[in-house]
């Protein structure tokens, strides 16, 4: 349930300055507003200021959240949460010591990403009809998808001056603004040119935009939108796993990995900042490679 009264200027602070510096999504940001609000509801209720919050304090409304049967995982971005704001107001200057210093995170297993088996891959790429502009477009994007591990939301916002097929490359803004260059591959160039001449222009209808996937509207598709359309070829496609928006993203770095390539190239086509990040794909890789030579070595 939302809290209704005003956050703390503290809190607004904190967020201004995680946008400015940070450059997070609204998404994110929204996340730090709900839990640091709801903190400093609970302590409204407790006669006791956002500055004043200790170390015990903390750590009953912690035991109030697991009495009353929130997940692990909502626990764990609080406490990311409370940490990130009392450190900025300790570099503010605005308390002296940290209340989240000794507060320990719950442990949390890690859940391997879903990913397809190539096979299921090949399945749903080719879905689209080639013949309907809508399709069309679908058939580039879910091949540009799997040929560069974009994240869904990098690539509904792609424009035409972000892609060189000349070259070869997209070069895609991530998360906190930074950009990164990634080769696109032959399939992936041979249907965005095809969608480009073929259908692009057709879901424009002459209106001007330099979005480079646009809805049948003209403006820039949302991501629950495009992740509609990949449940929609998987259903035609009989797949049965459970897709999210990302299947693709982790099928193209689980693929990589088991055609044996290096981790730390992975790691920069995907983007991330850290690599223990991109390690749990690792793990994805040696499951499937357990399987295989279970089903297909004579002492398996």
């Amino acid at each position: 349930m939302p809290v209704q009264h005003k956050s703390d200027p503290l809190i607004e602070l904190f967020l201004d300055d995680l946008w400015s510096s940070r450059g997070l999504s609204s998404n994110t940001l929204s996340a730090y507003r709900t839990d640091l609000c709801h903190f400093e509801h609970y302590l409204i209720k407790s006669g006791i200021a956002l500055c004043d919050a200790t170390q015990g304090t903390i750590r009953d409304y912690l035991d109030v959240r697991f009495e009353k049967g929130f997940a692990r995982t909502s626990s764990a971005r609080l406490i990311s949460s409370l940490r990130r704001f009392y450190g900025f107001l300790v570099i503010q200057n605005r308390i002296e010591v940290d209340p989240t210093a000794q507060i320990k995170s719950p442990q949390l297993a890690r859940k391997l990403p879903d990913s397809l088996s190539e096979a299921d891959v090949d399945s749903l790429l080719s879905e689209p009809n080639l013949d309907d502009p809508i399709e069309c477009r679908d058939k580039a994007m879910l091949e540009l998808l799997y040929a560069t591990g974009l994240r869904v939301t990098e690539l509904v916002s792609l424009t035409m001056e972000q892609i060189s097929l000349r070259q070869g490359v997209v070069r895609v803004v991530g998360k906190g603004g930074k950009e990164r260059l990634v080769p696109l591959g032959e399939m992936a160039i041979s249907e965005v040119e095809s969608y480009l001449v073929a259908a692009r222009g057709e879901l424009l209808k002459q209106k001007m935009s330099d979005v480079l996937f646009p809805s049948k509207r003209g403006s820039m598709m949302t991501r629950q939108t495009f992740w509609h359309r990949i449940k929609h070829y998987a259903l035609r496609a009989g797949i049965s796993t459970d897709l999210s928006p990302h299947t693709l993203r982790h099928a193209f770095a689980t693929h990589l990995l088991n055609h044996g390539a290096d981790l730390r190239v992975v790691q920069l086509l995907l983007g991330h900042s850290d690599l223990s990040t991109t390690q749990i794909y690792t793990h994805v890789a040696k499951a499937r490679l357990s399987q295989l030579h279970s089903e297909h070595h004579p002492r398996g």
